[in-house]
């Protein structure tokens, strides 16, 4: 039996991860740029999920979704796709392909228009690799114990973080020059997530040998993580001038309402550290939120010009993703001040992101909305 993988940019690193995972339970996956017998798989998050029902719906093979919206949606998605891995796949797809082949129902945490059956296990990442020849960042741990209303990390993956061992990722990072990695929290590995073990970073980055570029995409940190000593621990380890982490908000009431777990003026001292400590901070902040007053909104367009007088905003315009509790949220628009202040800073070069195209590439077009 053929399986074949459909080329996705926004998935490459999901493609490593299972690719890996397939390969080795014998069932190497070729990549496509359209739907082949005998079976395709499909990884779709909730913007580009639009863009390929109807390719899925039409495929003359057995075709596979997976990927946040699918996990989310997995009744909707089942109705033009064959089989919906819902939440992790590094079992469960290649479990499902061994069915497929035997002509064997689908295991847990497989849909299917006649029904689903949740999945009993969780995956131990040490279990299965990160990547094989097809390379990706070393997923170093998964997981979330915050409940952050917009984020489906904690739905797809758990509230209880998992980390991979010290041994495992010095092994597969010593296939990289340059080293990067996939986390919830970088500053929390070998944590709960909540009460740091910067001993167990301390050690995890003594153990890497090659250009180390930690709390950077794709694996940044919370404000409230960053600290005198972990912002040491950058300094004396990392190759990385910058560091990334999320505010979200400048107002301690939308903080609260989106159960971030952080306030405003821990993103502020973390701001001054990296300053004072000679890193860039890039922070992340999301406008529109649905339950957003204009207040609120100034306040956090005040917090984006503190942090680009030192550092780099990183601006998104909200967007309810499926499975989360905003999910059924609407966003509010933007005052014209904020439009105003948010061009200027962008002419500057000092913010990135895109406050006004989301909204046009993906609300405008969405049914349910």
């Amino acid at each position: 039996m053929k399986v074949y993988w459909r080329a996705i940019s926004q998935a490459n690193n999901t493609l490593a991860v299972l690719s890996a995972a397939c390969e080795s339970s014998g069932y190497p996956l070729a990549i496509t740029d359209e739907p082949q017998r005998d079976v395709t798989v499909y990884s779709l998050n909730s913007i580009n999920e639009r863009l390929y029902r109807d390719e899925i719906a039409g495929a003359d093979c057995i075709t596979i979704v997976g990927g946040p919206h699918p996990s989310a949606c997995y009744r909707e998605v089942a109705e033009y796709a064959d089989y919906v891995v819902v939440g992790e796949g590094e079992y469960t797809l290649p479990a499902l392909l061994s069915a497929i082949e035997e002509g064997r129902d689908p295991p847990p945490g497989v849909a299917t228009a006649a029904g689903y059956t949740p999945a009993r296990h969780t995956v131990l990442l040490d279990g299965y690799p990160p990547f094989s020849d097809l390379k990706g960042f070393v997923e170093i741990s998964r997981g979330c114990p915050f409940s952050c209303g917009y984020c489906q990390t904690p739905r797809l993956f758990g509230r209880c973080m998992r980390h991979r061992s010290i041994d495992e990722i010095v092994f597969y990072a010593s296939r990289h020059r340059d080293i990067r990695f996939v986390t919830p929290n970088a500053f929390a590995y070998g944590s709960d997530g909540v009460h740091l073990r910067l001993d167990r970073v301390k050690r995890l980055l003594e153990s890497l040998d090659g250009r180390i570029y930690f709390g950077t995409f794709p694996g940044e940190v919370r404000p409230e993580c960053i600290s005198r000593q972990s912002v040491e621990l950058i300094i004396d380890h990392c190759a990385n001038t910058r560091l990334h982490f999320g505010a979200q908000s400048g107002s301690d009431r939308v903080l609260r309402r989106l159960h971030r777990g952080h306030t405003v003026e821990d993103v502020v001292r973390a701001v001054d550290l990296c300053r004072e400590q000679g890193l860039v901070p890039v922070v992340d902040f999301i406008l529109g939120l649905p339950f957003e007053s204009d207040d609120d909104q100034r306040a956090t367009v005040d917090l984006v010009r503190q942090v680009t007088r030192v550092g780099t905003a990183h601006i998104h315009y909200f967007m309810p993703l499926p499975g989360t509790p905003l999910g059924n949220s609407r966003p509010r628009r933007l005052l014209p001040e904020t439009q105003k202040v948010l061009g200027k800073l962008a002419l500057g070069g000092r913010i990135t992101g895109s406050w006004m195209d989301q909204e046009i590439r993906f609300f405008r077009r969405t049914s349910h909305l």
